[in-house]
């Protein structure tokens, strides 16, 4: 990715300040002192329950503990014990080459719901010591210590090099101090975390399965029931949605009476994703345009046959993906870097043009479940200059007075989104969407329940989510509820 054309500029590249950030010597008391956690809670949660008494006409209230469905004690929680002119305000210190990671930093820091997680919620108690595709912790650690620095801490710039050295311990390609591509790190992270705090022990061997596109409702939801038994974390919960992928045959050697080539053989699968990858071609222009490019029929031929189990051969075939079920965060990958034949790596300089709020995705997603998409744009993470010589900077949103902020590594400053141009642009390379209530009033919170996803309680998943119970007719599924989480 070349050189990192940062505002730090004294710890850019010199290699003796980079092993000082490594030992701690640089600052190390000031950027380290030891800022207190808040009062965490964990999945319990205590509700009214009412008594009627036997012997009188009265009726006792009383609490009743029970396992939570969703977060919102913990947004309560936190919303109460941080809300003041400082926090979420703190640069980071680039450390050589790192705007990258501070720039994928800055925005996940300003996604609510997971920060919630980081300083409100016992995560301590989800990690999963036994899964050997995470770290056993490391990571989700040193991630929250990062969060309550940014959160909690008073200094008006904190330097992630202990988190650096986490990430480069699970991602050995981040352990330098080369530049690098922000969605990669991005990917990386949100993975760590997800095994680290996989709320699945055991995972059993499940085969995946194919449809053949008479059920897609019911299809979906068999195919997200049985990812939930081998996944659940807060990773799941916030931003994990459904992809459909649908392939046809297109044999040339069989032509239907309808003029078409193709044994007729249609095969659908339902795949997790966490983030959507969008093309840029020379006829963008909006960000719909990259999803309706993004979900464009494509032919497969050549070296790229696919193969049909019915012609038992490798074929000519169509390969279409719809979007068909979004998670409560969206992230956005706007694929500005390309390859060409011989190698040689450019970037796409196109501006789009992305919505900051009520961005509707109802006529994009095929699925007639879940809840409404609509999405206000609360961070973003922008490569500025080229492949060779680029920096990373962010914007995002405060969630307590609601104006945006620019991060420029170690530097923060508050701006306004018509002077910085906020939603149009050829350096936006991340976008962080979060899907709000379409029936919020002016003065509501625009935000929407994250409920924790669980084999137990199918209520919960984001397919039942639905407005009307009568979208149900069409819907065929059984599912088996046997284990309890």
């Amino acid at each position: 990715m070349g050189k990192c054309q940062s505002v730090d500029a004294s710890v850019r590249s010199d290699s003796s300040q980079q092993n000082a950030f490594r030992r701690g010597t640089m600052g190390g008391n000031k950027n380290h002192r030891y800022v207190q956690s808040m009062a965490r809670v964990g999945s319990r949660v205590f509700v009214p329950k009412s008594i009627v008494s036997q012997t009188k006409s009265n009726t006792n209230t009383t609490l009743k503990e029970h396992k939570a469905s969703t977060y919102d004690h913990v947004h309560e929680l936190v919303n109460d014990g941080i809300s003041d002119n400082v926090s979420g305000k703190v640069g980071l210190v680039n450390l050589g080459n790192t705007c990258f990671m501070n720039s994928s930093l800055q925005c996940l820091s300003n996604t609510e719901p997971l920060c919630d997680y980081f300083l409100g919620y016992d995560y301590k108690s989800e990690i999963n010591h036994d899964n050997i595709l995470g770290t056993k912790g490391a990571l989700a650690r040193s991630y929250a210590e990062l969060t309550k620095h940014l959160w909690l801490g008073r200094s008006k710039s904190y330097s992630p090099d202990e988190f650096k050295s986490s990430i480069g311990r699970f991602a050995p390609q981040f352990e330098g101090y080369e530049q690098q591509d922000a969605q990669e790190l991005l990917a990386f992270l949100l993975d760590g975390i997800h095994e680290d705090l996989n709320r699945v022990i055991k995972k059993p061997y499940v085969e995946q399965e194919d449809f053949d596109g008479t059920n897609d409702e019911g299809d979906a939801i068999m195919s997200w029931s049985n990812y939930l038994l081998r996944n659940k974390s807060i990773v799941v919960d916030l931003f994990q949605g459904q992809l459909r992928n649908t392939m046809i045959c297109r044999n040339s050697k069989i032509l239907q009476d309808d003029g078409t080539y193709g044994c007729g053989h249609k095969n659908i699968k339902f795949d997790p994703f966490m983030y959507l990858s969008l093309p840029i071609s020379n006829g963008s222009n909006t960000l719909d345009d990259c999803v309706s490019l993004f979900c464009e029929e494509e032919t497969l031929q050549g070296d790229n046959q696919w193969y049909c189990s019915k012609c038992k051969a490798h074929v000519d075939a169509t390969k279409k993906i719809d979007l068909w079920m979004l998670p409560p965060i969206l992230i956005i990958h706007l694929k500005r870097f390309k390859f060409s034949v011989t190698g040689h790596r450019s970037k796409i300089e196109r501006p789009i043009c992305y919505p900051l709020s009520d961005w509707n995705l109802s006529k994009m997603k095929k699925s007639e479940g879940g809840v409404f998409p609509l999405y206000d744009l609360y961070a973003v993470s922008h490569h500025h200059g080229t492949v060779s010589g680029g920096h990373y900077t962010a914007h995002a949103k405060n969630r307590f007075d609601r104006e945006w902020y620019d991060f420029n590594d170690s530097q923060c400053r508050k701006v306004d989104e018509e002077k910085e141009m906020l939603g149009y642009g050829s350096s936006a390379y991340c976008l962080f969407y979060n899907r709000v209530d379409r029936h919020h009033d002016a003065t509501q919170e625009r935000t929407t329940t994250i409920h924790r996803q669980s084999i137990s309680r199918p209520e919960l998943w984001p397919h039942l989510q639905r407005d009307t119970v009568t979208q149900w007719k069409s819907t065929r599924v059984a599912l088996d509820y046997k284990e309890m989480d």
